[in-house]
Protein backbone atom coordinates (compact mmCIF):
# COMPACT_ATOMS: atom_id res chain seq x y z
CA UNK A 1 0.00 0.00 0.00
CA UNK A 2 2.82 2.38 0.90
CA UNK A 3 6.43 2.47 -0.14
CA UNK A 4 9.26 2.07 2.33
CA UNK A 5 10.07 5.79 2.31
CA UNK A 6 6.43 6.88 2.61
CA UNK A 7 5.80 9.46 5.33
CA UNK A 8 2.28 8.16 5.71
CA UNK A 9 3.55 4.60 6.23
CA UNK A 10 5.94 5.71 8.98
CA UNK A 11 3.21 7.79 10.60
CA UNK A 12 0.76 4.86 10.49
CA UNK A 13 3.23 2.43 12.05
CA UNK A 14 4.23 4.86 14.80
CA UNK A 15 0.63 5.76 15.61
CA UNK A 16 -0.53 2.13 15.63
CA UNK A 17 2.42 0.98 17.74
CA UNK A 18 2.09 3.79 20.27
CA UNK A 19 -1.70 3.45 20.51
CA UNK A 20 -1.53 -0.34 20.85
CA UNK A 21 1.15 -0.01 23.56
CA UNK A 22 -0.99 2.54 25.39
CA UNK A 23 -4.06 0.29 25.23
CA UNK A 24 -2.06 -2.74 26.42
CA UNK A 25 -0.46 -0.87 29.31
CA UNK A 26 -3.73 0.73 30.39
CA UNK A 27 -5.61 -2.60 30.20
CA UNK A 28 -2.92 -4.41 32.17
CA UNK A 29 -2.93 -1.75 34.87
CA UNK A 30 -6.74 -1.87 35.01
CA UNK A 31 -6.85 -5.66 35.29
CA UNK A 32 -4.17 -5.87 37.98
CA UNK A 33 -5.90 -3.10 39.89
CA UNK A 34 -9.25 -4.92 39.77
CA UNK A 35 -7.62 -8.23 40.73
CA UNK A 36 -5.70 -6.66 43.57
CA UNK A 37 -8.79 -4.85 44.85
CA UNK A 38 -10.92 -8.02 44.88
CA UNK A 39 -8.21 -10.10 46.55
CA UNK A 40 -7.56 -7.41 49.15
CA UNK A 41 -11.27 -7.31 49.89
CA UNK A 42 -11.40 -11.11 50.35
CA UNK A 43 -8.30 -11.10 52.54
CA UNK A 44 -9.78 -8.29 54.63
CA UNK A 45 -12.99 -10.30 55.09
CA UNK A 46 -11.12 -13.45 56.18
CA UNK A 47 -8.88 -11.39 58.47
CA UNK A 48 -11.95 -9.84 60.10
CA UNK A 49 -13.45 -13.29 60.63
CA UNK A 50 -10.17 -14.42 62.20
CA UNK A 51 -10.16 -11.41 64.53
CA UNK A 52 -13.72 -12.13 65.67
CA UNK A 53 -12.89 -15.76 66.36
CA UNK A 54 -9.70 -14.77 68.18
CA UNK A 55 -11.79 -12.53 70.40
CA UNK A 56 -13.77 -15.64 71.51
CA UNK A 57 -16.75 -14.97 69.30
CA UNK A 58 -18.61 -17.83 67.71
CA UNK A 59 -18.12 -18.57 64.07
CA UNK A 60 -21.80 -18.00 63.33
CA UNK A 61 -21.75 -14.57 64.98
CA UNK A 62 -18.61 -13.53 63.10
CA UNK A 63 -20.07 -14.45 59.73
CA UNK A 64 -23.46 -12.79 59.58
CA UNK A 65 -23.24 -12.27 55.82
CA UNK A 66 -21.09 -15.25 54.94
CA UNK A 67 -22.08 -18.92 54.49
CA UNK A 68 -20.16 -20.86 57.16
CA UNK A 69 -20.01 -23.88 54.88
CA UNK A 70 -17.79 -21.95 52.44
CA UNK A 71 -15.13 -21.53 55.12
CA UNK A 72 -12.75 -24.03 56.64
CA UNK A 73 -11.37 -22.96 60.05
CA UNK A 74 -8.47 -24.78 61.67
CA UNK A 75 -6.13 -24.16 64.56
CA UNK A 76 -2.49 -24.84 63.73
CA UNK A 77 0.69 -24.55 65.73
CA UNK A 78 3.78 -22.88 64.28
CA UNK A 79 7.11 -22.28 65.85
CA UNK A 80 9.10 -19.04 65.47
CA UNK A 81 6.41 -17.39 63.37
CA UNK A 82 6.26 -13.65 64.07
CA UNK A 83 3.61 -12.56 61.62
CA UNK A 84 0.31 -10.84 62.18
CA UNK A 85 -1.43 -11.99 58.99
CA UNK A 86 -0.33 -14.25 56.12
CA UNK A 87 -2.46 -14.90 53.02
CA UNK A 88 -1.91 -17.11 50.01
CA UNK A 89 -3.84 -18.80 47.22
CA UNK A 90 -3.83 -22.50 46.32
CA UNK A 91 -5.45 -24.61 43.61
CA UNK A 92 -6.80 -28.15 44.00
CA UNK A 93 -9.24 -30.24 41.92
CA UNK A 94 -10.13 -27.29 39.64
CA UNK A 95 -10.94 -25.19 42.68
CA UNK A 96 -9.16 -22.13 43.99
CA UNK A 97 -8.74 -21.47 47.69
CA UNK A 98 -7.66 -18.39 49.60
CA UNK A 99 -6.03 -19.05 52.96
CA UNK A 100 -5.38 -16.59 55.77
CA UNK A 101 -3.24 -17.43 58.80
CA UNK A 102 -3.94 -15.24 61.82
CA UNK A 103 -2.46 -15.36 65.37
CA UNK A 104 -4.85 -17.05 67.84
CA UNK A 105 -2.87 -17.57 71.04
CA UNK A 106 0.66 -16.24 71.21
CA UNK A 107 1.48 -18.26 74.34
CA UNK A 108 1.30 -21.64 72.63
CA UNK A 109 2.06 -20.34 69.11
CA UNK A 110 -1.39 -21.30 67.87
CA UNK A 111 -2.81 -19.74 64.71
CA UNK A 112 -6.13 -19.65 62.98
CA UNK A 113 -6.04 -21.08 59.46
CA UNK A 114 -9.10 -19.89 57.56
CA UNK A 115 -9.56 -21.19 54.06
CA UNK A 116 -12.25 -20.03 51.65
CA UNK A 117 -13.23 -21.34 48.23
CA UNK A 118 -12.80 -18.46 45.76
CA UNK A 119 -13.37 -20.44 42.58
CA UNK A 120 -16.24 -18.18 41.54
CA UNK A 121 -14.12 -15.11 42.17
CA UNK A 122 -11.36 -16.56 40.00
CA UNK A 123 -13.89 -17.33 37.26
CA UNK A 124 -15.13 -13.74 37.51
CA UNK A 125 -11.57 -12.43 37.11
CA UNK A 126 -11.03 -14.72 34.13
CA UNK A 127 -14.18 -13.34 32.52
CA UNK A 128 -12.98 -9.79 33.18
CA UNK A 129 -9.62 -10.65 31.59
CA UNK A 130 -11.39 -12.18 28.60
CA UNK A 131 -13.59 -9.12 28.14
CA UNK A 132 -10.57 -6.81 28.44
CA UNK A 133 -8.79 -8.89 25.79
CA UNK A 134 -11.80 -8.63 23.45
CA UNK A 135 -12.06 -4.89 24.08
CA UNK A 136 -8.32 -4.56 23.34
CA UNK A 137 -8.73 -6.31 19.98
CA UNK A 138 -11.68 -4.08 19.10
CA UNK A 139 -9.78 -1.01 20.27
CA UNK A 140 -6.75 -2.03 18.24
CA UNK A 141 -8.91 -2.37 15.09
CA UNK A 142 -10.43 1.04 15.80
CA UNK A 143 -6.93 2.48 16.22
CA UNK A 144 -5.93 1.11 12.81
CA UNK A 145 -9.02 2.65 11.19
CA UNK A 146 -8.44 5.92 13.02
CA UNK A 147 -4.74 5.97 12.06
CA UNK A 148 -5.53 5.35 8.38
CA UNK A 149 -8.17 8.09 8.38
CA UNK A 150 -6.00 10.56 10.27
CA UNK A 151 -2.93 9.89 8.12
CA UNK A 152 -5.00 10.35 4.97
CA UNK A 153 -6.35 13.64 6.30
CA UNK A 154 -2.87 14.89 7.23
CA UNK A 155 -1.29 13.86 3.93
CA UNK A 156 -4.16 15.31 1.84
CA UNK A 157 -2.66 18.86 1.70
CA UNK A 158 0.71 17.46 0.61
CA UNK A 159 -0.96 15.39 -2.09
CA UNK A 160 -2.90 18.46 -3.22
CA UNK A 161 0.33 20.44 -3.53
CA UNK A 162 2.02 17.54 -5.29
CA UNK A 163 -0.81 17.16 -7.80
CA UNK A 164 -0.85 20.86 -8.58
CA UNK A 165 2.93 20.97 -9.04
CA UNK A 166 3.00 17.83 -11.19
CA UNK A 167 0.48 19.36 -13.60
CA UNK A 168 2.47 22.56 -14.03
CA UNK A 169 4.85 23.43 -16.83
CA UNK A 170 6.59 26.60 -17.96
CA UNK A 171 3.49 27.65 -19.90
CA UNK A 172 0.95 26.94 -17.14
CA UNK A 173 2.05 28.13 -13.72
CA UNK A 174 -0.65 29.21 -11.33
CA UNK A 175 0.02 30.23 -7.73
CA UNK A 176 -1.33 27.97 -5.02
CA UNK A 177 -4.43 29.31 -3.27
CA UNK A 178 -3.45 29.83 0.34
CA UNK A 179 -7.05 29.69 1.61
CA UNK A 180 -7.24 26.04 0.51
CA UNK A 181 -4.31 25.03 2.73
CA UNK A 182 -4.30 24.38 6.50
CA UNK A 183 -2.52 26.95 8.62
CA UNK A 184 0.47 24.64 9.19
CA UNK A 185 1.09 24.43 5.41
CA UNK A 186 0.86 28.17 4.73
CA UNK A 187 4.67 28.74 4.98
CA UNK A 188 5.23 25.90 2.50
CA UNK A 189 2.60 27.35 0.17
CA UNK A 190 4.17 30.80 0.36
CA UNK A 191 7.60 29.34 -0.41
CA UNK A 192 6.24 27.44 -3.41
CA UNK A 193 4.45 30.55 -4.69
CA UNK A 194 7.68 32.57 -4.41
CA UNK A 195 9.51 29.81 -6.25
CA UNK A 196 6.86 29.77 -8.98
CA UNK A 197 7.18 33.54 -9.31
CA UNK A 198 10.93 33.23 -9.70
CA UNK A 199 10.52 30.50 -12.32
CA UNK A 200 8.02 32.62 -14.25
CA UNK A 201 10.35 35.62 -14.18
CA UNK A 202 13.26 33.42 -15.17
CA UNK A 203 11.39 31.95 -18.15
CA UNK A 204 10.16 35.40 -19.17
CA UNK A 205 13.56 37.02 -18.92
CA UNK A 206 15.31 34.11 -20.60
CA UNK A 207 13.06 34.47 -23.63
CA UNK A 208 13.66 38.22 -23.69
CA UNK A 209 17.38 37.59 -23.23
CA UNK A 210 17.61 35.26 -26.21
CA UNK A 211 15.64 37.67 -28.39
CA UNK A 212 17.60 40.67 -27.12
CA UNK A 213 20.95 38.93 -27.55
CA UNK A 214 20.14 38.01 -31.13
CA UNK A 215 19.04 41.58 -31.84
CA UNK A 216 22.02 43.19 -30.10
CA UNK A 217 24.54 40.99 -31.90
CA UNK A 218 22.78 41.24 -35.24
CA UNK A 219 23.11 45.03 -35.36
CA UNK A 220 26.93 45.27 -34.98
CA UNK A 221 27.40 42.34 -37.35
CA UNK A 222 25.30 44.16 -39.94
CA UNK A 223 27.40 47.32 -39.38
CA UNK A 224 30.66 45.36 -39.85
CA UNK A 225 29.37 43.72 -43.01
CA UNK A 226 28.14 47.03 -44.44
CA UNK A 227 31.44 48.78 -43.69
CA UNK A 228 33.39 45.98 -45.33
CA UNK A 229 31.15 46.05 -48.40
CA UNK A 230 31.58 49.81 -48.74
CA UNK A 231 35.34 49.48 -48.32
CA UNK A 232 35.54 46.81 -51.04
CA UNK A 233 33.56 48.77 -53.64
CA UNK A 234 36.63 50.68 -54.79
CA UNK A 235 40.28 50.95 -54.09
CA UNK A 236 41.09 53.24 -51.15
CA UNK A 237 44.08 54.83 -49.53
CA UNK A 238 45.85 53.12 -46.61
CA UNK A 239 44.45 55.74 -44.24
CA UNK A 240 40.90 54.94 -45.32
CA UNK A 241 41.52 51.22 -44.79
CA UNK A 242 42.91 51.97 -41.34
CA UNK A 243 39.83 54.05 -40.51
CA UNK A 244 37.54 51.24 -41.69
CA UNK A 245 39.42 48.73 -39.55
CA UNK A 246 39.16 51.03 -36.54
CA UNK A 247 35.39 51.22 -37.03
CA UNK A 248 35.22 47.44 -37.31
CA UNK A 249 37.29 47.00 -34.14
CA UNK A 250 35.05 49.42 -32.28
CA UNK A 251 31.99 47.44 -33.31
CA UNK A 252 33.70 44.20 -32.28
CA UNK A 253 34.47 45.75 -28.87
CA UNK A 254 30.79 46.50 -28.45
CA UNK A 255 30.00 42.89 -29.25
CA UNK A 256 32.61 41.75 -26.72
CA UNK A 257 30.87 43.81 -24.05
CA UNK A 258 27.58 42.06 -24.83
CA UNK A 259 29.25 38.62 -24.73
CA UNK A 260 31.03 39.49 -21.46
CA UNK A 261 27.76 40.46 -19.83
CA UNK A 262 26.16 37.22 -21.00
CA UNK A 263 29.10 35.33 -19.49
CA UNK A 264 28.54 37.25 -16.26
CA UNK A 265 25.04 35.85 -16.20
CA UNK A 266 26.47 32.34 -16.31
CA UNK A 267 28.85 33.19 -13.49
CA UNK A 268 25.97 34.59 -11.46
CA UNK A 269 23.98 31.38 -11.84
CA UNK A 270 27.02 29.59 -10.48
CA UNK A 271 27.24 32.06 -7.60
CA UNK A 272 23.63 31.28 -6.70
CA UNK A 273 24.72 27.72 -5.96
CA UNK A 274 27.48 28.85 -3.61
CA UNK A 275 27.09 27.99 0.07
CA UNK A 276 25.80 31.02 2.01
CA UNK A 277 28.08 32.36 4.73
CA UNK A 278 27.44 34.58 7.71
CA UNK A 279 28.36 38.17 6.89
CA UNK A 280 27.87 41.55 8.54
CA UNK A 281 26.02 43.48 5.83
CA UNK A 282 26.77 46.82 7.49
CA UNK A 283 30.52 46.24 7.41
CA UNK A 284 30.23 45.13 3.80
CA UNK A 285 28.37 48.34 2.88
CA UNK A 286 30.98 50.47 4.61
CA UNK A 287 33.75 48.72 2.69
CA UNK A 288 32.00 49.26 -0.66
CA UNK A 289 31.27 52.87 0.27
CA UNK A 290 34.95 53.58 0.90
CA UNK A 291 35.89 52.18 -2.52
CA UNK A 292 33.26 54.15 -4.40
CA UNK A 293 33.92 57.30 -2.38
CA UNK A 294 37.37 57.54 -3.97
CA UNK A 295 35.88 56.90 -7.41
CA UNK A 296 33.28 59.63 -6.87
CA UNK A 297 35.96 62.14 -5.84
CA UNK A 298 37.96 61.43 -8.99
CA UNK A 299 34.84 62.19 -11.05
CA UNK A 300 34.12 65.41 -9.16
CA UNK A 301 31.08 63.97 -7.37
CA UNK A 302 30.25 63.33 -3.72
CA UNK A 303 29.18 60.05 -2.14
CA UNK A 304 27.25 60.65 1.10
CA UNK A 305 27.17 57.68 3.50
CA UNK A 306 24.36 57.17 6.03
CA UNK A 307 24.49 53.55 7.21
CA UNK A 308 22.46 52.22 10.14
CA UNK A 309 22.33 50.18 12.41
CA UNK A 310 25.76 49.25 13.75
CA UNK A 311 25.48 45.69 12.50
CA UNK A 312 23.19 43.33 10.59
CA UNK A 313 24.24 39.68 10.35
CA UNK A 314 22.85 37.58 7.50
CA UNK A 315 23.44 34.21 5.84
CA UNK A 316 23.87 34.90 2.12
CA UNK A 317 26.14 34.68 -0.92
CA UNK A 318 28.42 37.74 -0.71
CA UNK A 319 29.10 37.75 -4.46
CA UNK A 320 25.40 38.23 -5.19
CA UNK A 321 25.08 41.07 -2.69
CA UNK A 322 28.21 42.66 -4.13
CA UNK A 323 26.76 42.51 -7.65
CA UNK A 324 23.61 44.34 -6.57
CA UNK A 325 25.28 47.10 -4.55
CA UNK A 326 27.99 47.59 -7.15
CA UNK A 327 25.41 47.94 -9.93
CA UNK A 328 23.42 50.48 -7.90
CA UNK A 329 26.46 52.62 -7.17
CA UNK A 330 27.89 52.40 -10.70
CA UNK A 331 24.57 53.49 -12.24
CA UNK A 332 24.13 56.27 -9.70
CA UNK A 333 27.60 57.72 -10.36
CA UNK A 334 27.22 57.26 -14.12
CA UNK A 335 23.97 59.23 -14.37
CA UNK A 336 24.80 61.85 -11.73
CA UNK A 337 26.34 65.03 -13.10
CA UNK A 338 29.58 66.57 -11.87
CA UNK A 339 29.44 68.55 -8.59
CA UNK A 340 26.34 66.65 -7.50
CA UNK A 341 25.95 63.94 -4.89
CA UNK A 342 24.94 60.30 -4.50
CA UNK A 343 23.58 58.94 -1.19
CA UNK A 344 24.18 55.41 0.12
CA UNK A 345 22.04 54.73 3.15
CA UNK A 346 20.58 51.82 5.08
CA UNK A 347 18.15 51.43 7.94
CA UNK A 348 16.08 48.62 9.52
CA UNK A 349 12.41 48.33 8.58
CA UNK A 350 9.53 45.92 9.10
CA UNK A 351 10.87 43.55 6.41
CA UNK A 352 14.49 43.51 7.56
CA UNK A 353 17.19 45.87 6.28
CA UNK A 354 16.49 48.52 3.64
CA UNK A 355 19.47 49.61 1.50
CA UNK A 356 19.01 52.62 -0.81
CA UNK A 357 21.21 54.37 -3.38
CA UNK A 358 19.86 57.83 -4.27
CA UNK A 359 21.26 59.76 -7.23
CA UNK A 360 20.72 63.10 -8.93
CA UNK A 361 20.45 61.75 -12.47
CA UNK A 362 17.87 62.07 -15.20
CA UNK A 363 15.25 59.83 -13.60
CA UNK A 364 13.52 56.87 -15.21
CA UNK A 365 10.43 56.10 -17.25
CA UNK A 366 8.05 54.41 -14.81
CA UNK A 367 6.28 52.57 -17.64
CA UNK A 368 9.44 50.60 -18.57
CA UNK A 369 10.54 47.33 -16.99
CA UNK A 370 14.15 48.26 -16.36
CA UNK A 371 14.89 44.82 -14.91
CA UNK A 372 14.24 43.14 -18.26
CA UNK A 373 17.37 42.32 -20.30
CA UNK A 374 18.73 44.95 -22.76
CA UNK A 375 16.52 47.72 -21.35
CA UNK A 376 18.42 51.01 -21.31
CA UNK A 377 17.48 54.41 -19.92
CA UNK A 378 19.16 57.76 -20.55
CA UNK A 379 21.92 58.72 -22.94
CA UNK A 380 24.75 56.79 -21.28
CA UNK A 381 26.42 53.80 -22.91
CA UNK A 382 25.65 50.32 -21.69
CA UNK A 383 24.30 46.94 -22.69
CA UNK A 384 21.26 46.98 -20.42
CA UNK A 385 22.00 43.81 -18.47
CA UNK A 386 23.14 45.32 -15.16
CA UNK A 387 19.73 45.67 -13.53
CA UNK A 388 18.66 42.33 -15.00
CA UNK A 389 21.59 40.66 -13.23
CA UNK A 390 20.85 42.62 -10.04
CA UNK A 391 17.23 41.41 -10.09
CA UNK A 392 18.32 37.80 -10.59
CA UNK A 393 20.76 38.12 -7.67
CA UNK A 394 18.09 39.64 -5.42
CA UNK A 395 15.67 36.81 -6.25
CA UNK A 396 18.35 34.27 -5.36
CA UNK A 397 18.90 36.02 -2.01
CA UNK A 398 15.17 36.10 -1.27
CA UNK A 399 15.35 39.91 -1.24
CA UNK A 400 13.18 42.64 -2.74
CA UNK A 401 14.59 45.05 -5.32
CA UNK A 402 13.04 48.16 -6.87
CA UNK A 403 13.92 51.42 -8.63
CA UNK A 404 11.77 54.54 -8.70
CA UNK A 405 11.98 58.29 -9.21
CA UNK A 406 12.68 60.57 -6.29
CA UNK A 407 9.66 62.28 -4.73
CA UNK A 408 11.45 65.05 -2.81
CA UNK A 409 11.45 67.58 -5.65
CA UNK A 410 14.95 66.65 -6.84
CA UNK A 411 15.40 64.90 -10.17
CA UNK A 412 16.93 61.47 -9.83
CA UNK A 413 16.19 57.88 -8.83
CA UNK A 414 16.15 55.69 -5.74
CA UNK A 415 17.39 52.11 -6.14
CA UNK A 416 16.28 49.96 -3.18
CA UNK A 417 17.23 46.53 -1.83
CA UNK A 418 15.36 44.96 1.09
CA UNK A 419 17.01 42.04 2.86
CA UNK A 420 14.71 39.78 4.85
CA UNK A 421 15.25 39.48 8.60
CA UNK A 422 14.03 35.84 8.66
CA UNK A 423 17.57 34.57 8.11
CA UNK A 424 19.25 37.56 9.69
CA UNK A 425 19.78 39.12 13.08
CA UNK A 426 20.43 42.69 14.05
CA UNK A 427 23.46 43.36 16.22
CA UNK A 428 22.51 45.55 19.21
CA UNK A 429 23.77 49.10 19.08
CA UNK A 430 26.82 49.74 21.23
CA UNK A 431 26.31 52.07 24.18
Amino acid sequence: MFTKNSIRRRFLLQLIFSSASLILIFSSILYFYVEKSIYNEKIEELTQYAKNIANFQSISQSMESENPLSLNVEIIYLKNKDINTNAYETSQNNHNYLTVIFPFNTKDNSYLKITKDITQTRKLLDKILKYIFIINIAGFLLVIIYAITLSKMLVAPVQTLSNKLSNMNEHLMKPIKMEELPQEFEPLGETINRLLGRIQNFVKYQKELFIGTAHELKTPLAVIKLKNQVTLIKKRTPEEYIEALKTTNKTIDEMNVIVSNILNMGRQEGAQLEKPIEVDVIQFLKSKANDFQLLAENEGKELIIDIKPDGFMAMLQVSLLNQIIQNFLQNALKFTSKNKSVILRSRPDDYGLLIEVIDQGCGIDDTMDLFAPFKRQGNKSGVGLGLFLAKSAADALGAKISIRNRDDGVEGTIASLQLSSKLSCIIPRKN
